[in-house]
This record gives structure tokens, sequence and C-alpha cells, in this order.
């Protein structure tokens, strides 16, 4: 399931010595006889696969005789095979000194491991080299003008990003994660506080689950509880951000394709019996990599289905109002290329993607790209992540915590328990997400205190857009995520009840907070009154703030949805100025918002206003707090 990480052609060769060359030939007969005899040894070895076992071989061949060119070329190979591209650039530079002419053809492998440490300036100078050549086949040439290609890309993302203090320096996420075997696609849920993994062993793939401490160590990993596990050919798992749901990939029998994309829910005596997500996500094809957006409205996945741009391509599903997901979408030609779009990730924000493409420019085989969704829905073009994130080497998953700053990801470093393991690490600033908080809580009755199951809805105060759209459980709890440095207002929507709307001045808030908020409805019956809290006017003025407008909205919609509703806008003051000129300002208020509600095609006959100016307090006008309660607008239910 988990990329699969190809081995150049060209590397191989040269292990075996067998790179063709146009250079005159190592004149074998000046070689000593028991180097020469190790050497052979060290190639039997070498087209056995046990590339370690002819290391200490070669050594001792070159020992013997330092001047032994095949055989320093040959520990090159191993070294740039085995991915230790310091001491293979370093025994490739051993070897061009001692024949240039003789070295010429192994400028491209050399030029390789050069870009593997970092190094494309010198990689570039070696490719050209290499392609100098006149006499090259055509594979060749046309491998080595790849490398160019990509080696020049490096050069140009290097010179628009001026370096700065970051540092890659990824961490091992330890014993309790990492195990002999491999360790892949990690999924966190968005406090952090449970991270959910593949591991293969042997021939199957299983899900595990680390529980996360509030001082960030990782619990010793087990298999997630539940029948999710039952089944042997599995693959890429993401967790919902409140933990409730897993979706993930497997090869079922009675999946439509080789791999087909199912869910599973949490209950307490563990994950629930897996379901196929259905027709309109899964084909006859291969889907995988699920990635599910933070308010668990959008399915981002990998799929082979015909029709698409490449072999692999990104698609989208949506979740209607009914709980079933929707036919899915192609990204488009903006995500998706001619070749391998792979392994979406959305971030928290909801505005943040990233992914694998081998089909754009970067540094060669796979690499990973981020792009932001803008407020006409609408992506920007992909950017590369850039070096040393991406390399020479194909590049899989990667997972970004709600922070936006650490990341994780599966690799095989030197540090590596066994196979793959997992890391983290801190991400560059600029390809951060936008860090966000979470707001939590329970909609209920309020006269019963039962649960609701309702629309909860975020309005971006400064777009008017709504940014987040989530539907409660059966019992009525919710779980929103949102980017910070924002203002929301908060509504709630349910058949029967009065709305609520309230503004969440968040913009000043810290990232990774928690914040509850239990909403009380009210249910709609005569003289019931809801206080519009959100409904703001210009100092001493009638002139309606734009803010309000979202407030007056719900209001429309709920006299839209109930057109027998008859309400009665009043409005009040506090006792700061002259009560007369109090009482006039609270009337104008009023009817300032039933003009607008006139104006938006609501009959007069449904409406009416009234001003109470500092009569009906409702706090102490003594303080600033108090009048502000004061200075209120309301709408009061007069028919049905």
């Amino acid at each position: 399931m988990y990329i699969v990480f190809m081995k150049n052609i060209f590397l191989l060769l040269c292990l075996v010595g067998s790179f063709a060359t146009n250079a005159q030939p190592f004149d074998l007969s000046k070689v000593n006889k028991k180097a020469l005899y190790l050497y052979d040894n060290a190639v039997a070895k070498m087209q056995d696969g046990q590339l370690k076992e002819a290391i200490p071989i070669l050594k001792s061949s070159i020992q013997i005789d330092p001047g032994f060119l095949d055989a320093i070329l040959s520990l090159a190979g191993i070294y740039g095979e085995l991915k230790d591209y310091k001491t293979c650039v370093e025994y490739y530079e051993q070897g061009k000194k001692i024949d240039t002419a003789y070295f010429k053809d192994f400028n491209l492998p050399y030029s390789i491991n050069l870009a593997g440490l970092g190094r494309f300036e010198d990689a570039l100078v070696a490719i050209n080299e290499f392609l100098s050549n006149n006499n090259l086949s055509d594979r060749s040439r046309k491998s080595g003008e790849y490398r160019k290609h990509c080696w020049e890309f490096a050069i140009q993302y290097k010179g628009k990003h001026p370096a700065t203090n970051y540092v890659f320096a990824p961490k091992n996420l330890g014993d309790s994660v990492n195990s002999r075997n491999s360790e892949y696609y990690p999924s966190f849920t968005i406090d952090d506080s449970l991270l959910v993994f593949t591991r293969k062993t042997g021939g199957r793939e299983d899900f595990f689950e680390s529980a996360i401490s509030k001082e960030k160590s990782y619990g010793i990993s087990h298999l997630i509880r539940g029948d999710i596990n039952e089944e042997p050919y599995k693959g890429a798992i993401t967790i919902s951000q409140d933990g409730e749901w897993l979706i993930f990939a497997g090869d079922f029998k009675e999946g439509f394709g080789t791999f087909d994309l199912y869910i599973s829910y949490y209950t307490p005596t563990g994950w629930s019996e897996p379901e196929n997500l259905g027709r309109n996500i899964n084909t006859e094809s291969w889907e995988s990599a699920p990635s599910l957006s933070p308010d668990n409205r959008e399915l981002y996945f990998t799929s082979t289905q015909p029709g698409g741009y490449g072999a692999a391509d990104i698609y989208v599903s949506y979740r209607q109002s009914n709980g079933k997901w929707g036919p899915s979408k192609n990204l488009g030609p903006n995500i998706n290329t001619k070749g391998d779009d792979q392994a979406p990730f959305i971030h928290a924000d909801n505005a943040t993607l990233y992914y694998t493409s081998n089909g754009l420019e970067g540094y060669g085989s796979s690499d990973l790209y981020v792009c932001r969704r803008g407020p006409d829905n609408q992506w920007s073009i992909p950017e590369n992540l850039g070096y040393p994130i991406n390399t020479i080497e194909n590049e899989g998953t990667l997972f970004v915590s709600s922070d936006g700053k650490t990341a994780y990801y599966a690799s095989d470093r030197s540090d590596t328990r066994g196979g793959l393991d997992l890391y983290s690490f801190e991400l560059r600033p600029d390809i951060r997400p936008a860090r966000t908080l979470y707001v939590k809580g329970k909609v209920y009755d309020a006269t019963t205190n039962k649960g609701l199951p309702s629309a909860v809805k975020l309005i971006d105060n400064f777009t008017h857009k709504a940014v987040s759209n989530v539907q409660t459980d059966e019992t009525g709890n919710y779980f929103i995520t949102l980017p910070v440095g924002k203002d929301y207002t908060f509504v709630v929507n349910r058949k029967g009840y009065l709305f609520y709307s309230e503004v969440f001045l968040l913009s000043k808030n810290e990232a990774d907070s928690t914040y509850r908020k239990d909403i009380p409805l009210q249910p709609i019956t005569m003289n019931a009154t809801l206080v519009l809290k959100n409904i703001l006017f210009e100092t001493n003025s009638a002139t309606l703030q734009d803010i309000s407008i979202n407030e007056i909205d719900r209001l429309l919609q709920l006299l839209a949805d109930n057109p027998t509703l008859k309400v009665q806008i009043n409005g009040h003051t506090d006792n700061v100025g002259k009560p007369a000129d109090n009482l006039k300002l609270s009337a104008n208020r009023a009817k300032a918002v039933v003009d607008y509600l006139v104006a938006k095609g609501i009959a007069t006959t449904r409406l009416s206003s009234k001003g109470f100016g500092e009569t009906k307090p409702v706090a102490d006008n003594k303080t600033e707090a108090g009048r502000s309660m004061n200075r209120r607008t309301e709408f009061e239910v007069t028919g049905q």
C-alpha cells in the first residue's frame, strides 16, 4: 500500500561495474590478483542483493590495491543505493581523482548523490559534464536531461527562498510507536490526544493507536479495538478531528475494486464493523489515502478510476444533508497532472491541502506540495515544499497538526527501528497552514434540557460567508475547528425553535485553545422573545453596522421557514441621555430592522416595531457592562 521507493537503474548498473562507458577501459592486468579475487566475490554478493555484505570485501580489495578503480566505483554505487550519499560521494570523488576520463560516464550517479546531499550546484556541474558526451545512448541522455531539469529547479527554488534559521531535524517518535516493522500513514485528533497509524507485519497491515499525554509523550501503541482489524489487507487510515470516525482503505471480498474506502464509528466497546462508503466514492479501480475535512463534510482521496488527468488523481466527495456521501469530483487540472497525484491531506484550517505528485516540477520522483483554498473556493497553484523536506527520493504522506507548525511523516532514516518509522519535524514558516482553535458543546431544548440534533454554522464576520457547517450528533453534541485571527458569528438553526446567534471575537485568541459553548434553543411560542445580540448601530444613530447583517439574515431565514410567523421588533437603550431622546432612538432602531426585512421581501403585515427607550433595563445602568446589556434589540413572537 505505501508508496514504493523506486530504485535507480543507473545506480544498480554501477554496483556491478557494468555501466556503459565510452572512456578507455580500466586495465585490469595492473590490478593486484588478490584484490581482483576479492572484487569478484563482492560482485557475486551484489548480484545476490547482499549489498551490505559486499562492503567489507570491497574495502579489503581497495586496501590491497588503492588504485583499483572498479572496486572504488562499485563501493560508491553500494553506498548510493543505501542512501548514504556522503560516503558515496567521497568514493566517487576518490575514483575521479584516479582516472578522470574513465570516470566521465559515472557523472550521472555522482550527480544524483551530490543532489542527495543537497549540493545541487555541484550536481548540475556533474550532469552537464555527463551530457557533454556526444556518444550517449538515447536512454542515458534522456535520464541526464531529466536530472538536469530537476537540479535547475532546485537551484531556482533556493534562489526564491533565501536562507533562514530554519533547521530540518526530524525526530523519531520512539519505541512506544515505532517497531522493527514498518509504520506509516499517521493521523491525529485535533487535540493531539490520539495517534492512529498503519503497521505492516509480515503479509498483513493493521491499524494501531497510541494515546498522547498532556506532556506530549506517546503511550505504548496497541491494536485498535473492534472489528476494524479483522481483514488482513488494509492501508491508509485517517481519524476525524473529534476522534469519532475512522476512514481507511481496505481490500475486502465485498468491495467494488482492488481497494475501497470504508468507515468505522467509535463505540464504548471499540470501533464498529467497517462499512463500505458506497458507489459514489468507490469504483472498480483503486481508492485509497482518505483525508477528512475538520467539519466531516468533505472527504479527499486518491483514485485510479478512468477519466482522470493521470494514472492516479485526487478526488473529493461532499457529505449531503441526509448523511450520505455525494458523487466524487475530480479536483481538476490545477491539482491533478498527467502523472500520479496522491496522498491528499486537508488541514484543520479547512483551507490548506498537502499532497504528493510526480507530475509537477521537483527534485525527482514524487515530491510534496501545498495549495491553499481561496474565498472563491478555488485552489491555488501547488507549491513545492522544497529541500530538504523533498529529496531525490519518493516522498510519502504528510500530516500537519492543528498548531500548523508540527508535521509528521514516515521515513527510513538512519535511526529507524526497522523499515519505515514515524517522525515529527517543524515545518518551514512559509509553507505552514493557519493555526487553529476548536469549539465544542451541546445544543439542547431550553425548556426540557434534551439534546437537539441541529445545524451549526460559523460565519466569517469580514466576508459574511460560512466557513464551517456541521451537523450535531443525535444527542446535540458538536465539534468545530477554526483558523485563528478572525471573528465569527455562531449560528444554530432548528425547525420549530428560535434561532441562536452570537458573535465570537476570536481574532486575538491563542491558537490550540479549547472553547466550550452549550447552546439552549427556545421553542417558538406566543410571546417568546429573543435578544438579537449582534445587531449593532452607529453611536447615537439608527444606522446599522455591517456586522448586523449576519444577525438580521438569521431572522429573515426564520421568517422564511415559518411563513405564518409574526414578530415585533423591540428597541431598548441604556439611561444615558434624555429619556425622550432614548425613546425616539430605540423606536427608530427597531424600525430600521423592520425596514431591512421589508426590503428583503417580508410582508409588512407580519412585522411591527416598538421602542421602549430606557424603561425596561435587564442590568444595572451604573456599570458599562450593564449599560451594554441594556442597549439591545430583540424580537417577540406576536402570531403563529
